[in-house]
């Protein structure tokens, strides 16, 4: 099997928001649920393209919230819920599948962090450090796996700046993986502007970029799939 190093995916974004320099006011909450999915899909993209080998249908229902412990320092935590499931073979060969259909429901990756303010003059500037735990599982006989099975520290350099009816934001950091992953480099932004008394109109564009510096072996049946593989790398953008 040749080694899956690219990944690209266009998608609406539940939010960007967790890249924000804007902080909370103290004893102050920001909370959020969003749900996504991509839906029976049969085809990673990239260089070269993947075919997996069964139809998949990847959901996340999501919770972040913010606290503000001071109004310049902010708690965030994230909590990824994934149902993943795993259908029809895509193509039917005389090679026995490395996989069987299945179904998983389970917590992702757990993050946790702090956001500081360090600067709010012409320009909102911040930094960012948070750490997703080890809550990752695998099914080997589906080849399902649910988050990364490595601890990965995110430090993230926060700024951004209101106008009178728009704002923009922007951020660059890393996510330092263990375990033998590659860690990545990250960088993107989002620019909104209000149209009238209750809208908003928003654009983001968010890029990760592995360094390919990790040397893991997965299990064939998870390298099927392609959930949550080493070297996964994607540009998404996309409007609010």
């Amino acid at each position: 099997m040749k080694k899956f190093t690219r990944l690209l995916l266009f998608f609406i974004s539940f939010s960007i928001y967790s890249q924000s320099p804007w902080t909370k006011e103290k004893g102050t909450f920001y909370t959020q649920f969003s749900f996504t999915s991509i839906y029976n899909y049969d085809t990673l993209f990239g260089d070269p393209d993947y075919n997996t080998e069964r139809k998949t249908t990847d959901n996340t229902l999501q919770f972040y919230g913010e606290y503000g412990l001071s109004n310049r320092t902010t708690l965030i935590v994230n909590l990824p819920l994934k149902l993943i499931k795993t259908k029809e073979l895509v193509s039917l060969t005389a090679i026995p599948a490395l996989t069987s259909e299945g179904k998983k429901v389970s917590f992702g990756n757990i993050e946790i962090g702090i956001k500081h303010n360090f600067y709010n003059k012409d320009w909102l500037i911040s930094g960012q450090l948070s750490v997703e735990a080890n809550t990752s599982s695998f099914d080997a006989a589906s080849g399902i796996k649910i988050g990364y099975d490595a601890f990965t520290f995110t430090p993230l350099f926060l700024a951004g700046k209101g106008f009178n009816t728009s704002y923009l934001q922007t951020f660059i950091g890393a996510n330092i993986r263990t375990n033998e992953y590659s860690s990545n480099f990250k960088i993107g932004g989002e620019y909104g502007r209000k149209l009238g008394e209750s809208f908003w109109l928003i654009g983001y564009l968010d890029i990760v970029k592995s360094f390919k510096n990790g040397n893991i072996i997965l299990p064939n049946s998870n390298l099927t799939t392609g959930l949550f593989v080493n070297d996964q790398e994607y540009g998404g953008f996309g409007f609010k």
